[in-house]
C-alpha cells in the first residue's frame, strides 16, 4: 500500500505541473500567438511549445534532481522513463555486426537530424518507404544507442521492426554473465574491437501519444520476445553465427512505458549471438 501511495505521489508530481503548463499556454501563449497567426496555427504552435519544450524541460529537470535507479533490464528515454526491454546481444566487431544485419535484411538507421526526421515524417504522411529511417534516442549506461537497424513491415514507416544496440565489453573466454552489462566502454566500438552489443528489439505498430506530455510516438507491439527471435533466426540464416546462448537476466516481467496502454512483455531472457570473425 505504501509503495502504491509513493507511486501516486510521483505521478501527481508530474501531472500537476503539466496542468499548470497547459493552463499557462491557454491563458498566455495561445492569445499571444493568435495575434500573429491564424487560430488553428496558433493552437498547433501552442501545443508544440508545451509538449516539446516546456513539459520535457520540466521532466528532465526532475530526473536530474531525482535520477532513476534500476538494473540494466531495459533502456530509458532521455527524460528517464521506462522504454524497451533488453533482449538481444551480439558478439562481434562493429563491421561484423553491420554486415550480418544487412545480410539478414536489416537497414542501418540514419542518425536523427532535422533533415532525416523531416524525411521520416513525410514518409509517414505520404506512406512511402524510408529504409534507413532514424530512431529516437534511448539511453543505457547514461548514453544513447551506438548503432541501430530498421526493417519496414509494409510501405510505411509507421510499422517497422527496429533494434538499438549499445557497445559493451566482454570476455569471450568466460561464459556470459549479466554483470558484463555494467562493464561498458563508450568508444571502443569505433576502433574495431570485438564487443558485446546489447540490444533492445521491438516492433512499431502505429502512432500513439505519450502520457505525460502528449507528444506523438510509435506504439510498440507488446511481444518483444518475438522481435528478439526474429533477429536471431534471421542472422542464423546468414551462416555467420558460431553459437547462440540464452542468458536469464531475470524473471518474466511486463514494462508499463510512457505511452497510453503501453505494456511490453519480456520473458527475462537475453539471447547472445556470437558471430564469426571476418578473419576466420
Amino acid at each position: 500500500m505504501f509503495q502504491l501511495f509513493v507511486k501516486f505521489l510521483k505521478r501527481l508530481a508530474v501531472f500537476i505541473p503539466g496542468i499548470i503548463i497547459a493552463a499557462f499556454s491557454w491563458e498566455y501563449t495561445l492569445p499571444y500567438l493568435n495575434k500573429h497567426f491564424p487560430y488553428v496555427i496558433a493552437i498547433i504552435l501552442s501545443y508544440g511549445v508545451a509538449a516539446y519544450i516546456l513539459i520535457p524541460a520540466l521532466v528532465r529537470t526532475w530526473r536530474i534532481l531525482f535520477p532513476p535507479k534500476h538494473l540494466p533490464l531495459y533502456c530509458v528515454t532521455p527524460d528517464g522513463f521506462v522504454s524497451d526491454p533488453l533482449n538481444i546481444g551480439i558478439v562481434s566487431t562493429r563491421r561484423e555486426l553491420i554486415l550480418a544485419m544487412e545480410k539478414a535484411g536489416w537497414n542501418l538507421s540514419d542518425p536523427a537530424t532535422p533533415t532525416t526526421v523531416i524525411k521520416q515524417i513525410l514518409s509517414i504522411v505520404f506512406q512511402q518507404q524510408y529504409l534507413h529511417s532514424p530512431m529516437s534516442r534511448l539511453f543505457l549506461f547514461g548514453r544513447k544507442q551506438d548503432i541501430a537497424f530498421t526493417m519496414p513491415v509494409r510501405k510505411t514507416n509507421v510499422n517497422r521492426h527496429h533494434v538499438r544496440f549499445w557497445a559493451t565489453t566482454i570476455n569471450e573466454t568466460k561464459s556470459f554473465n549479466p554483470r558484463t552489462l555494467q562493464r561498458h566502454n563508450r568508444s571502443a566500438h569505433v576502433h574495431g574491437d570485438r564487443l558485446l552489443w546489447v540490444g533492445a528489439a521491438s516492433l512499431d505498430v502505429g502512432l500513439i501519444p505519450i502520457k505525460h506530455n502528449w507528444q506523438l510516438t510509435h506504439m510498440v507491439d507488446p511481444d518483444t520476445n518475438k522481435e528478439r527471435d526474429l533477429i536471431v533466426e534471421g542472422i542464423k540464416q546468414t551462416s555467420k553465427v558460431t553459437k547462440v546462448e540464452a542468458v536469464k537476466l531475470g524473471d518474466p516481467y511486463t514494462l508499463v512505458n510512457r505511452t497510453w496502454h503501453g505494456e511490453l512483455n519480456s520473458d527475462g531472457i537475453m539471447k547472445i549471438v556470437y558471430l564469426k570473425s571476418i578473419t576466420d
